[in-house]
């Protein structure tokens, strides 16, 4: 098929458009490069610098006619999103508003919209979170995230446009960026590899669902193949502290300092752990690869690239 992914300069963007060519998918790339890296792009994809909510897209989709709309652009800060929420709509809302339209107009036949289950529910009324839990987001974010999911769905009901939506627990692997706000795992481990101590906000007793990216790009591959009407967690159902991701990052890393402990963080919420059933049943998707061995992988990606 041929595929429009945005963000695919990105961390989980590039992977998974590495995945569909490698698939033999035809690949265009549409990243504005505010966050993502032009060595990220696959060689073999047709890339544009160019943002979501450019008026110069819809010649390109007219020009290019994707049959698949893979849309993973977005503003993933949470503390930036809390600082400047209007920023966080302007690109959430309406870039994936903008990329919905086009695609109705265009007769796309599958849309694959990246939202989140890190920061849609708030903190948890039961764990693992499942689909039907309450939606209570405590960061623009989350509001964001959830208000454009509702514009999936919307479009799904009135017109047709055939969404498929994948709820995202804590990403982590190679290619994220350590030096950003997001990314614990990326953040942790580039300081440890250069002999500087982490610092953990809060007490490290703060509980989140760490999914390797090449699960998700998994999940990825499989809803350009299956129909799933509903948003779909995709997690592993499994939580670790904050504290127990230093410990295990230092005895693999070796690095030797205890953690630095600093101020909690606004937006941040207690215990994300997702339940993967339905995606089980939806997509016939589950994680696969366990925590340790993940962060192996990323580990020796970035010690790879010092």
């Amino acid at each position: 098929m041929k595929i429009l992914l945005t963000g695919g300069a990105g961390f989980i963007g590039s992977h998974v458009a590495d995945a569909y060519v490698e698939a033999g998918h035809e690949v265009i790339i549409v990243d504005n490069l505010s966050t993502g890296k032009r060595e990220n792009v696959n060689p073999k994809a047709l890339f544009f610098e160019m943002d979501i909510r450019s008026l110069d897209l819809e010649e390109l989709l007219r020009q290019h006619r994707p049959q698949v709309v893979n849309h993973h652009a977005a503003q993933m800060d949470v503390r930036k999103s809390l600082a400047d929420p209007f920023f966080d709509l302007d690109v959430n809302i309406r870039g994936t508003l903008h990329l919905l339209e086009l695609s109705r107009k265009l007769n796309v036949t599958k849309f694959i919209f990246a939202s989140t289950g890190g920061a849609l529910y708030g903190d948890a009324e039961r764990l693992p979170i499942d689909e039907s839990h309450p939606i209570r987001p405590i960061s623009a974010y989350g509001v964001s995230k959830h208000a454009a999911e509702l514009y999936c769905l919307l479009d799904r009901a009135i017109w047709g446009v055939p969404t498929r939506i994948l709820r995202y627990a804590n990403v982590y692997g190679p290619r994220q960026d350590p030096f950003g706000e997001a990314g614990v795992v990326a953040i942790f481990t580039m300081a440890m590899l250069r002999g500087r101590t982490p610092t953990i906000y809060g007490d490290g007793s703060i509980v989140r669902d760490f999914v390797y990216v090449q699960d998700v790009v998994k999940a990825n591959l499989l809803a350009v193949e299956r129909d799933i009407a509903e948003p779909v967690n995709i997690g592993t159902g499994i939580g670790t502290s904050v504290g127990q991701l230093y410990d295990l990052l230092s005895k693999i890393v070796g690095f030797p300092n205890p953690a630095r402990y600093g101020p909690a963080r606004v937006g941040d919420v207690k215990v994300n752990i997702l339940s993967s059933r339905r995606a089980e049943q939806a997509l016939g998707w589950s994680a696969s690869t366990d925590l340790e061995t993940g962060l192996r992988m990323t580990v020796e990606f970035f010690r790879s690239a010092m």
